[in-house]
């Protein structure tokens, strides 16, 4: 209610929506902060315009007392402050709605950034979230036609990171675990976790020396080379997309340092995106079949993938992605924006009833963000046109013939181990429709029953059936991708 009341209060002020939006949020206090942040990932729910102005929506609050951060730190960790470090800053180096982050230096020299959660912050976002349940399920039972916009999963979206936030060791997890999967990526580096002196209110990670990656002047001034620079986080940002699955969700300027070699180094991983491998290879596909301006393709890879209702038209669908996407492409390749080209086929999808994918949402924000980022490093090159080698390259290795026949293998493999189980179910319906007719299952209720030799032959005939149609399966699917 306080945040109708905000915005319907400024509605004779300058400013779009995305603006007055932004500044009532700011006002209500950090969960609002942090919901208005989650929300300018969904350019479909509140248009491109607020959303550009939700993104620019500054975690900025005034710090705690450098006290209470010390008494934190003593009780999570169990000593005293000065025999955990040699050396603690009680005044916070930046202040976010959850947390601040205070310099230190461990006992044994090395220098640290110390994340501390906000005294309290627990119970005031957990009141905060029961508002927000409330808004979704009030909107989707009142506004059936908003159902497809999924505000629910918006919530539970943002449930789910204040969650992870609010467990610091979830973070370091989330570090821990980018860190495995880029450690033999050259010129990318992921701090290194602390894990005797993080807790679930405190993170103690490795301190960088840095400057922003937006931060021209410096980065011209220490002799590096943007474009290098731009190159190598084309590749991160790909690697991460397509490889692993697991990229950094929050990937704004000031979450991505570079150092004086030239290395790039991410800190804040509070937020960070997954996607299956069948999302990876809509994605692949998908970005390649625009690339080619194949809109035919691009219609089937959604059609195939059930996220267009079979009712709908493929051709006309094709024609209206024709329509939003040549105008892009007339451009020099510089001014190429994937992710504007993503966010204009997901306007489009919305007419032939695609549902929306908030895991989709969050990458094209981040590509909007990186593709910011690589226009500041170097105006003629275009990040999506650095990596296309690296995205054909991954598409051979895990969508051609060869990789195809693998996955087939594999999917197989994983029905045979399940196999035993399955025909115990099996057996299991037929004990207990035996049971059910006394004994006996007559020609009606089941395959077949009458004598004791003809029950022997069910389950050999069951697995025969089960075997014979999933080879056949994965050799027609085989033959036909190829």
């Amino acid at each position: 209610m306080r945040a109708i009341i905000f915005l319907f209060r400024r509605r004779n002020q300058p400013g779009g929506l995305g603006h007055r939006l932004a500044e009532a949020l700011q006002e209500l206090g950090p969960s609002f902060v942090k919901f208005g942040q989650t929300l300018a990932v969904r350019s479909d729910l509140i248009g491109d315009e607020a959303a550009d102005d939700l993104a620019l929506l500054q975690d900025n609050m005034p710090a705690f007392d450098g006290a209470q951060a010390i008494e934190t730190v003593e009780r999570e960790l169990g000593d005293k402050v000065e025999k955990i470090f040699s050396h603690f800053n009680p005044k916070p180096v930046a202040a976010a709605s959850i947390a601040q982050v205070h310099s230190a230096e461990t006992i044994d020299g090395q220098l640290v950034a110390v994340k501390i959660l906000r005294p309290d912050v627990e119970a005031a976002f957990a009141k905060d979230l029961d508002l927000f349940i409330w808004l979704a399920n009030t909107v989707e039972l009142m506004l059936p036609n908003f159902a497809r916009y999924k505000p629910k999963a918006v919530v539970n979206r943002f449930k789910e990171l204040v969650h992870t936030e609010l467990d610091l060791r979830l973070e370091a997890a989330s570090a821990s675990e980018l860190a495995l999967a880029t450690e033999n990526d050259v010129g990318f580096k992921v701090p290194e976790v602390d894990w005797n002196r993080t807790s679930e209110r405190v993170l103690t990670i490795e301190w960088i020396d840095g400057i922003r990656i937006d931060d021209v002047e410096k980065i011209s001034q220490l002799g590096l080379d943007r474009r290098e620079i731009l190159k190598n986080s084309a590749g991160v940002f790909f690697q991460q997309v397509f490889r692993d699955g697991f990229f950094h969700g929050d990937m704004h300027p000031g979450n991505m340092f570079v150092t004086s070699e030239g290395t790039l180094v991410p800190v804040d991983f509070g937020i960070m995106g997954r996607l299956d491998r069948a999302t990876r290879f809509y994605l692949a596909d998908m970005l390649m079949a625009f690339l080619q301006r194949d809109y035919k393709r691009v219609a089937d890879i959604h059609f195939d993938a059930g996220l267009v209702p079979p009712s709908q038209s493929r051709d006309a669908f094709a024609l209206s992605l024709r329509a939003v996407a040549e105008p892009l492409f007339d451009r020099p390749l510089n001014q190429v924006s994937i992710a504007g080209l993503l966010a204009r086929l997901f306007r489009t999808a919305e007419d032939f009833q695609m549902e929306v994918q908030p895991q989709l949402l969050l990458l094209q924000k981040n590509m909007l963000v990186a593709e910011g980022v690589g226009r500041k490093l170097d105006a003629d090159s275009n990040i999506w046109i650095l990596a296309r080698p690296l995205i054909e390259g991954w598409m051979r290795q895990n969508r051609g013939p060869q990789a195809r026949l693998l996955e087939g293998a594999e999917e197989l493999a994983s029905l045979c181990l399940r196999l035993p189980q399955l025909v115990a179910r099996v057996d299991r319906l037929l004990e207990r429709a035996e049971e059910n007719v006394g004994g006996q299952v007559n020609d009606k209720q089941f395959w077949s029953a009458g004598s004791s030799s003809q029950h022997r032959y069910r389950l050999p005939f069951l697995i025969t059936i089960v075997i014979i149609f999933s080879a056949t399966s994965f050799i027609c699917g085989y033959l036909y991708n190829i």
